[in-house]
């Protein structure tokens, strides 16, 4: 006897998107997050895999990874420096960030495309959690960021269109880039593309000005 299986429920298309552009770095990630405590002054957590700042008094684990592993500094154990890069301004990110898990794109020079810059930067992909204004402090990550010493090494990646989904819009967003170069870095004529998230489905599509995609929405547009 089979079990009753249900089928999901079907999503739908038209609902809000934000295509941003992608950037050709490494994918990595910081993992905030308040020291738990068995007893006053024990701090449950693996030494060497995490850095721990205290903030106004409050003491947090920082963790860097990549998209794989976790990362902690040192030739053969970072990812293009991102680790010492967090573990450096560990304080510093608490402060613009605060808790939970921040994915985004460390890139710039050395890495991939390096988009003709002189330093490398980490731009969150979650753009609307960057811009909102937090409820506690009066104040957004991107606030926070442009009063710290990190300021032009931390931002989101750009927005390039919010709204109902459009093909249209897809493919308009791509003949800007390829016109217009990258947003993220303005002059560098070699972005390489976008990224798609969809609302309802939550989930994230990629499209490439390269060979793998140019034809098809160049075809469309």
């Amino acid at each position: 006897m089979h079990e009753f299986v249900e089928w999901p429920k079907t999503k739908r298309l038209f609902r809000d998107i934000v295509v941003t552009e992608k950037l050709d770095g490494t994918n990595s990630a910081v993992h905030i997050s308040v020291v738990p405590h068995d007893e006053p002054g024990e701090i449950t957590v693996y030494p060497g895999e995490w850095t721990s700042p205290v903030v106004d008094g409050i003491r947090y684990i920082l963790t860097a990874q990549s998209r794989k592993r976790i990362i902690t500094p040192g030739k053969t154990t970072d990812n293009y420096g991102f680790a010492g890069w967090v573990y450096d301004n560990a304080a510093d990110l608490v402060r613009i960030l605060g808790e939970g898990l921040h994915v985004g794109e460390w890139w710039g020079k050395g890495v991939q495309r390096g988009y003709g810059l002189d330093e490398k930067r980490f731009s969150l992909f979650n753009t609307a959690r960057w811009w909102a204004v937090d409820e506690d402090s009066g104040t957004s990550m991107n606030a926070r960021a442009e009063q710290s010493d990190l300021v032009g090494q931390i931002d989101a990646v750009p927005v390039l269109y919010e709204g109902v989904f459009s093909e249209d819009a897809v493919t308009s967003a791509l003949r800007d880039l390829k016109t217009d170069g990258s947003y993220a870095a303005p002059g560098f004529m070699n972005p390489e593309g976008i990224c798609v998230y969809h609302s309802q489905t939550r989930n994230v599509y990629k499209v490439t000005l390269d060979n793998q995609d140019a034809g098809k929405w160049e075809a469309a547009a």
